[in-house]
């Protein structure tokens, strides 16, 4: 690669995200922003490798995408002429300035420029599971194919509900804005799982060859201790704090040194963080038992968290309690993916069979993650563990061909050679 295509990269890597928060927070047009920006790394592709690559890449970004936001704006100001150019102008004036122009004293009550995007996104106006979209595309910056495998989608029905939601936005005139004090609490549980799933892309290994993405982890982890102290002791944000927190201090084992996935059960726990696991303990210690809705079903999450972060050793870990566990969130979620980890617990807990019935006796598991490698992968181990090497063989060659992760697909494929060489002996 030259340095202009490494130049590029990074600056994908580093400002796609920021620069797409900021140019939506500032003018208010998402259905603009992402286009705008597109093209500014297409002109960057094209411009970069001819006349160097600039001094401050994120800066000559900002104003090229900025330039074809007001472009745009200029465009539609002539064609319906009901817009002054001169407001169009004004705001590019205001373009020059880091700030966001024109909203000088708008969320200001919010300490953030991420966290008053997330509650903009957040609009009751919107379909929730747009509401979630549209924030993991503009505040995380994810790819849609990534976000439609957070949502068990296919990447087009993502594309298409993410269109419909920023059309929606400006067709009805809903104001992409952050709600007053009095009213953020209103938002607050959309706001929470937006920053779950935020958390979880962290950890689901994208479409790419990216193992692990602990910054936006981590990012979703900010977040949330700014919301905790903006709405401090609010149980949803305490659960999901504990949750996140308990879970991202595992992050230095999660990986090996050539990049490959390891499991929990063969983590070094030396290498956790013990101080944030007793950070987790305590946040999960300050939310009430008697909790409902998301609240409740992050407390579920972080106590089964707990479970693993309390046991010395993959042998000491209690998994009749955390089978137990995901029997009630699978109560409280009806969630498919639950259905599938609680499989895992009782084959820990009962043996292998017990984890296949329980997946055999759930009637719509395979319509709803028909797309998704989980599921076979997930019958495949537990078939291996019973010693059905054959049956598994078969399971384990539908996740590879499902698995759109490169590291996961990897994994995948290295447990097919092992099963295989079972099946023949």
């Amino acid at each position: 690669m030259t340095e202009a295509d490494d130049a590029l990269a990074a600056a994908w890597r580093e400002h796609w995200a920021r620069l797409l928060a900021m140019l939506v927070a500032r003018y208010r047009r998402p259905d603009l922003a992402e286009d705008a920006l597109a093209d500014a790394f297409a002109a960057a592709a094209r411009t970069w490798p001819v006349d160097g690559v600039p001094d401050s890449p994120a800066a000559w970004l900002r104003t090229a995408s900025g330039r074809r936001v007001l472009d745009r704006l200029r465009a539609e100001a002539v064609a319906v002429q009901k817009v002054p150019l001169m407001v169009v102008e004004a705001r590019s004036a205001a373009d020059a300035s880091d700030g966001v122009p024109g909203a000088d004293d708008d969320g200001a009550h919010l300490p953030d420029d991420r966290l008053r995007l997330v509650f903009s996104c957040c609009h009751p106006a919107l379909p929730v599971e747009a509401r979630t979209a549209l924030t993991l595309r503009f505040v995380a910056g994810l790819p849609v194919p990534d976000i439609a495998r957070l949502f068990l989608v296919q990447d087009s029905t993502m594309a298409a509900r993410l269109t419909r939601a920023k059309r929606r936005l400006v067709a009805a005139g809903i104001p992409f804005e952050v709600p007053p004090p009095e009213r953020l609490d209103e938002r607050l549980d959309d706001v929470a799982a937006v920053l779950y799933l935020t958390f979880t892309a962290g950890y689901a290994p994208g479409t790419g060859s990216d193992v692990l993405r602990v910054a936006l982890a981590g990012e979703a982890i900010r977040l949330g201790r700014l919301l905790d102290e903006l709405l401090p002791e609010r149980p949803v944000v305490r659960a999901l704090l504990a949750l996140m927190v308990l879970q991202h201090s595992r992050r230095d084992a999660r990986t090996a040194p050539d990049g490959s996935l390891v499991l929990l059960a063969d983590q070094d726990r030396t290498r956790w963080h013990a101080m944030e696991i007793t950070s987790g303990l305590s946040l999960l210690g300050s939310v009430p038992d008697d909790v409902t809705g998301r609240a409740h079903e992050y407390r579920l999450q972080a106590s089964i968290a707990a479970v693993h972060a309390l046991a010395p050793r993959a042998a000491d870990t209690d998994w009749g309690v955390i089978a137990d566990l995901y029997a009630e969130l699978e109560d409280a979620t009806g969630s498919a993916m639950v259905r599938l980890a609680r499989s895992v617990a009782v084959a820990e807990a009962d043996g292998p069979e017990a984890g296949l019935a329980l997946l055999d006796a759930f009637e719509g598991i395979d319509e709803i993650l028909r797309a998704n490698h989980r599921l076979p992968a997930t019958r495949a181990e537990l078939l291996s563990r019973a010693d059905r090497p054959a049956e598994a063989t078969a399971f384990f060659e539908e996740a590879v061909r499902r698995c759109g992760s490169t590291v996961e697909r990897a994994h995948l494929a290295q447990r097919l050679v092992e099963v295989r060489g079972a099946a023949g002996r």
